[in-house]
């Protein structure tokens, strides 16, 4: 016999995820099993022009209103300087806690504790680490002038693996990483942080 109106379980609301691209393999990780969630990507490449992050995902926002009962954003400020949080405001939006994804990976209270112990730290994440020679050797020009590299971090003491995974090549690319700037190295195995607890309360799991 079926469940009567009053003892029917409730229905689970659909979730859209719209995210930062360089957290399109953590977002697919932390959703896995949220069968009432559907997850949406904006190019990572965003981060090199963070102006036109918060245009980007009000035009994604838009484009799927009426699917879903309920969007998250899985970005931080990311560099928009208070711009993404108006359009979210405008939208009714909420999005992940923090400045960027090293505070949300780390927690706020021990990313404060990292910033206050020594300013001039270098942080990477899983993504960072791979993207590595792609987005800060080649992408700041480093590889063609190496002349660059005191410019860009000479006022940089430390590099800080904050670690998704436990992955040993990860590991190693990331002291390679600190090796090539000429930094202390540091790991910190963080997890997902504020990123799965953030999701999982979004998507009406926790």
């Amino acid at each position: 016999m079926p469940a009567s109106p009053e003892t029917a379980p409730p229905v689970a609301p659909r979730v859209l995820i719209v995210g930062c691209g360089a957290l399109a393999r953590e977002l697919a990780e932390v959703t896995r099993g949220l069968a009432n969630v559907d997850v949406t990507v904006l190019p990572a490449t965003l981060h090199n022009r963070p102006e036109r992050i918060p245009d980007a995902v009000r035009e994604r926002i838009r484009s799927v209103r009426g699917r879903y009962d309920r969007i998250f954003v899985a970005y931080a400020d990311c560099g928009t300087g208070g711009l993404l949080d108006r359009v979210l405001a405008e939208e009714g939006v909420e999005r992940l806690p923090g400045a960027h994804c090293y505070e949300f990976f780390a927690g706020r209270t021990d990313f404060a504790r990292l910033a206050e112990e020594e300013p001039g730290t270098f942080y990477l994440t899983d993504f960072l680490t791979r993207a590595f020679d792609r987005l800060v050797v080649a992408g700041l020009g480093i590889d063609r002038h190496p002349e660059l590299l005191p410019v860009y971090f000479g006022n940089y003491r430390r590099l800080v693996y904050l670690a998704q995974t436990d992955d040993p090549a990860l590991l190693a690319a990331a002291r390679r990483a600190a090796d090539r700037l000429g930094l202390a190295f540091e790991h910190r195995r963080t997890g997902y942080g504020e990123l799965a607890t953030s999701i999982a309360t979004a998507a009406g799991a926790a």
